[in-house]
């Protein structure tokens, strides 16, 4: 009986040993550790099982809305919305279409004529020396043929005072006709006198440069073709702070806007200034907003004249590589009610979006000819392909796996 016992007890000691081997204990631990790995791929399943139907249950975060989101087909039926697409075909018309805003309707006065002999004004200075060849002259001295009365003002009423003549008005009449006036008046008391008249321009003949230039203050306009262009430049010519300058002038109670880009293209709109006006050079402050899968978003301030949607594309620093869809350029603008149309001289809504296409030769021929207004929103929609990007992004961070997703 003892002898059993022994041998049970050996025989268990033989099992614990063999359990303790080096062969058991590694496989032991390789069938843990499987295990374990399963439960964890298990548990990743289940969580990224969870991840999806949350995930479709929900909208997933993107920076832009995809096309159809904004011009989609309940877009189109609804009636406060119309969406034009910009082809070939369309151009025409939409060119002719009034502006969204009177920021871009610019007013200017016609160019005039100079006046062939500058008319005298009111508070001009007129130097007039009277030739008395008499020996009993009135207003020669002995030995003397010429008096000179030098620097005298126009009044207000356009008259000045002669010694032995009296008041006499010149005021609006050219040069000629003044100094042939004067001297009839004296040729009543001197027979024989010859008159010679001088003007220099006042305070009424000049013409203030406001702002905007290096030098501003008042010019007096000797030439009587003294228009925009010259007053700009006698001023030292536009600030080179301002990027895009504009125009400004005030004519009586009216004021006219014009880029100064198309005052030097353009001869007609270098008008001949009148005595009074004021010009000024300011900053352009059109501006049009940029949204979406751009490379930039914010208000970007017109650079020149005119914007087409090329350009905009361009001050806008592209479409974002890896987000945007270049099919879907969207240009928001709102119109004034009085701009609507049914005749297709105008828009169909007050609210219209015209719709780009970037990848045709048409598309793109068709943007660097479709103008941009101010405070128009430039929007570029988000590709579909970036939403599944950003899903398989998220899962692979869900999941916990090193997963190229340009390898799949």
């Amino acid at each position: 009986m003892s002898e059993r016992l022994q041998t049970t007890k050996y025989g268990d000691d033989r099992l614990v040993k063999g359990l303790l081997s080096p062969y058991c204990a590694r496989n032991w631990l390789v069938n843990f550790k499987l295990a374990a790995f399963l439960g964890v791929a298990f548990m990743r399943f289940v969580l990224v099982a969870v991840s999806v139907f949350a995930l479709a249950s929900c909208s997933l975060p993107r920076g832009a809305p995809i096309q159809s989101e904004i011009i989609g087909k309940e877009a189109e039926e609804r009636s406060d919305l119309a969406v034009y697409r910009v082809s070939r075909e369309t151009l025409s018309s939409i060119s002719r279409w009034p502006s969204p805003n009177n920021s871009a309707a610019y007013s200017w006065p016609a160019r005039g004529a100079p006046a062939a002999d500058r008319a005298i004004r009111a508070f001009d200075r007129v130097d007039v020396t009277v030739w008395d060849s008499e020996e009993d002259s009135l207003l020669s001295s002995p030995g003397q043929n010429t008096v000179q009365m030098q620097s005298m003002q126009v009044s207000a009423a356009g008259t000045v005072f002669l010694p032995f003549v009296g008041t006499v008005h010149i005021a609006g009449m050219p040069h000629a006709a003044a100094r042939t006036r004067i001297q009839r008046k004296y040729e009543e008391v001197i027979p024989s006198a010859q008159v010679q008249l001088n003007v220099q321009p006042g305070t009424r003949g000049a013409v203030s440069v406001v702002s905007g230039v290096s030098r501003p203050g008042p010019i007096t306009m000797e030439d009587p073709d003294f228009t925009v262009l010259n007053a700009i430049a006698t001023a030292g010519g536009p600030s080179a702070r301002i990027d895009n300058p504009l125009v400004k002038l005030i004519r009586g109670n009216r004021s006219y806007r014009r880029p100064l880009e198309q005052v030097m293209a353009n001869a007609s709109y270098d008008v001949v200034l009148q005595p009074g006006d004021k010009v000024a050079v300011e900053e352009d402050k059109r501006y049009f907003r940029s949204l979406g899968a751009a490379s930039r978003e914010a208000l970007i301030p017109f650079s020149k004249a005119d914007i087409s949607a090329l350009d905009a594309m361009s001050m806008i620093g592209g479409l974002s590589d890896i987000r945007a869809n270049p099919k879907g350029i969207l240009i928001l603008r709102e119109y004034p009610s009085k701009a609507v149309r049914a005749d297709n001289s105008g828009p169909d809504n007050t609210r219209s979006v015209f719709v780009i296409d970037l990848t045709t030769a048409d598309g793109l021929f068709s943007a660097g000819k479709f103008s941009v207004h101010s405070q128009d929103t430039v929007l570029v929609t988000e590709s579909s392909v970036a939403s599944v990007s950003v899903l398989l992004d998220l899962l692979r961070k869900i999941a916990g796996t090193a997963v190229d997703v340009n390898k799949l």
